[in-house]
């Protein structure tokens, strides 16, 4: 069973049940059925079904982001946001999925050609997250769809209403049974869904645990796999920059939903001729964040999305004291009811200590002082991740240099990370490999067949 709780309030919304083994194979069976029959489909007809399911989501924008309010803690304002960039998604594969599967033809002489075509794969399983629980469901889905090929999904298991109302929004839009479902089960029977052999690749978005999992799982069968597991990126502040933009987007990249984004900026690096004024600048910054009921929309961020995940993010700045680190402020528990959580700076932080290896998902900021460029990318990239950075200079040769030698898989000049459905999402070393989204998103799980022709 999965217990939905609402982690403004605590109170229990609603409880789940989980798919017996027969039902799982019944819905495993279903969709490699469904394949037989998309697979033949035209992109006209496809793109008809992406439309229509953007027009759903526009149309049901308030009835979808309440559930996510209620089951994750998001303000209603920003879950109506992620609502609509997941309509955009849809969108955007139905306006340009076609042209990306354009066949590429090459010469080989004597009157010889190759051409390579992009073709369907099969059935896709998402292991996917709570903290955007329709945009990262629907980055998966939309090209999937647009491929030929067929979704199931294991949710969080917070976010069974979600993943229902995902479901049917879907079906409701005219897809055909089978084409997108719902798998209500646990981590502990993933492993079983990509054994099956009618799964041909998976994808998950989550914790690095839960990767190493899948991609061994993924391994032992031989089944491809992207992942996309999260990371502690760097924020890094320069002299030349725009002092009071750069305080205003490290606050909104440290607390956008709660500060459980795997592309916040998590370390604040600063160049130490403006470090401490940088610093005591974003200190009052962070103290007038207003924390509360995510559905009032004069609070700025909402609760954490369970009391099990703000009290992982207690235990790591208590560990991160006892090794010497500083909470300036914050993180720390208000009165009343919920899973809420006051932002914070974390300064003083061991290079060597545990934190540096793990990610915080909760409203608190690392800070470190940097003497030079040279000494801000090595702090940027002495962690084992690499998703995203973000780094703030006005000076040419010092944005040459953080695009080249900052270890990630995204560099914003001037702006914060961010996921668009037209550009390439994805890092480097244990954030995980492949991407998603853009054209490259679409071909990850399509066999790029080659096709020798003699004229």
């Amino acid at each position: 069973m999965f217990d939905s709780v609402n982690p403004a309030t605590g109170e229990p919304i609603a409880t789940h049940p989980e798919l017996t083994d027969d039902e799982l194979d019944s819905r495993i069976a279903k969709a490699h059925a469904t394949f037989r029959t998309w697979r033949e489909t035209s992109y006209e007809e496809r793109t008809a079904l992406l439309h229509r399911i953007a027009d759903a989501y526009e149309e049901n924008v308030d009835d979808l982001a309440l559930t996510v309010t209620r089951e994750m803690g998001k303000p209603l304002s920003a879950a109506k946001g992620e609502i609509a960039k997941s309509a955009s998604a849809f969108r955007h594969y139905a306006l340009h999925g076609p042209s990306m599967l354009e066949p590429k033809e090459y010469d080989l002489g004597d009157g010889k050609r190759a051409v390579a075509r992009y073709l369907p794969q099969g059935v896709i399983l998402a292991v996917m997250p709570w903290n955007f629980p329709h945009w990262q469901v629907v980055r998966f889905i939309a090209p999937a769809i647009m491929a030929g090929n067929v979704g199931l999904l294991k949710h969080a298991s917070i976010c069974q209403g979600v993943a229902q109302d995902i479901e049917r929004i879907i079906l409701e839009a005219g897809a055909p049974e089978g084409l997108f479902q719902n798998l209500a089960i646990k981590s502990d029977r993933v492993e079983r869904v990509i054994a099956d052999d009618r799964i041909v690749a998976a994808t998950l978005t989550g914790s690095e645990g839960a990767g190493k999992a899948v991609a061994a799982a993924a391994g032992k069968y031989l089944k491809k796999v992207v992942l996309e597991l999260g990371g502690s990126d760097p924020f890094i502040v320069m002299p030349s920059a725009d002092m009071e933009d750069a305080v205003k987007q490290a606050v909104t990249a440290r607390i956008q939903n709660a500060g459980q984004s795997c592309i916040c900026g998590k370390r604040l690096i600063l160049h130490e001729s403006i470090h401490d004024d940088f610093l005591a600048r974003y200190a009052e910054a962070m103290k007038a964040v207003k924390v509360g009921d995510p559905m009032d929309e004069a609070n700025d961020i909402g609760p954490l999305s369970s009391f099990e995940q703000r009290d992982t993010v207690l235990k790591q700045l208590e560990e991160a004291k006892k090794q010497g680190a500083t909470l300036m402020f914050g993180g720390e528990v208000p009165e009343g009811d919920g899973a809420y959580m006051t932002p914070g700076i974390l300064t003083g932080v061991d290079p060597k200590s545990d934190l540096m290896s793990e990610e915080i998902f909760g409203p608190v900021m690392m800070v470190f002082k940097a003497a030079d460029i040279d000494e801000a990318i090595e702090i940027a990239n002495d962690i084992p991740f690499g998703l995203g950075s973000s780094a703030w200079t006005t000076d040419a040769g010092e944005k040459e240099r953080f695009v080249r030698d900052i270890e990630a898989g995204m560099t914003a000049i001037n702006q914060i990370t961010a996921s668009s459905p037209e550009a390439p999402f994805g890092g480097v070393k244990r954030s995980g490999h492949g991407r998603e989204l853009g054209p490259y998103g679409l071909h990850e799980f399509m066999n790029l067949k080659t096709v020798f022709l003699n004229d």
